[in-house]
């Protein structure tokens, strides 16, 4: 986890401070296989016809097959994914209790954020 910008001030992000509406990077390895179980693909991995044959029943594979009907993985997402690491948003207000509610970026908002940063990092 860490925090990669702050809107409101730079010395948050500096300080790594988590506050509500910062961005922060977090590891993809649990969204990876949570989608790997939900659809059955593995994110972020190149076309090859070699994948791993896990036993699985009838009803999961039927399961699955309807659930990727309709699937689609934005290429800026799935470039997150072969990373390891993905950009996140906290919608919470973090407090003493540790806890910190939010959502992966995507779509206009993974790419405003992405523009915003290498902008920055164009700066230094």
């Amino acid at each position: 986890l860490d925090v990669v910008y702050n809107a409101s001030n730079n010395e948050l992000t500096r300080t790594k401070t988590l506050v509500k509406n910062c961005i922060v990077e977090v590891d993809a390895t649990p969204f990876r296989e949570w989608y790997q179980n939900h659809y059955g693909v593995r994110p972020g991995k190149k076309r090859s016809g070699d994948d791993e044959a896990a036993a699985k029943s009838r009803s999961v594979q039927q399961k699955q097959a309807k659930r990727c009907v309709g699937r689609t993985l934005e290429q800026a997402l799935a470039d997150q994914f072969s990373s390891g690491r993905l950009l996140a948003c906290v919608s919470s207000r973090p407090g003493q209790c540790g806890r910190a509610d939010g959502y992966i970026l995507e779509g206009a908002e993974l790419d405003f954020y992405k523009r915003i940063m290498n902008k920055k990092k164009g700066k230094k």
